[in-house]
């Protein structure tokens, strides 16, 4: 089974300070029913033609895919990347409770 209503969102940040900050929000404000946040990955990218090392924090996000392109914008308008990484990732399958928990904590 599929599910195309509910997703993760993968979205990293520059630091937990930040990740909280954007976490906090997306729950207030029902962008997502829930945000996991690993408070320091080690990260390793191209940026400007070399390789960049750097450590992040991650937030995973779970919520609708309906809302997807609201979170991007939102979460574009709090980061202090000018690139930001967020992603959308599909559920393949799961709790069927835990899934209609999050369509029924989201907008």
């Amino acid at each position: 089974m599929i599910t195309k209503n509910i997703i993760f969102i993968y979205i990293t940040a520059k630091d937990k300070q930040e990740a909280e900050k954007i976490g906090h929000y997306l729950v207030k404000q029902r962008l997502a029913a829930c945000v996991n946040i690993v408070a320091k990955i080690n990260s390793m990218y191209w940026w400007k033609n070399k390789i960049e090392k750097s450590q992040e924090s991650l937030l995973i996000a779970k919520t609708k895919f309906s809302l997807v392109k609201k979170i991007i914008k939102e979460v574009k308008s709090l980061h202090s990347y000018s690139c930001p990484c967020i992603i959308a990732l599909p559920i393949v399958d799961g709790n069927s409770d835990y899934l209609e928990w999050i369509k029924n904590e989201t907008k």
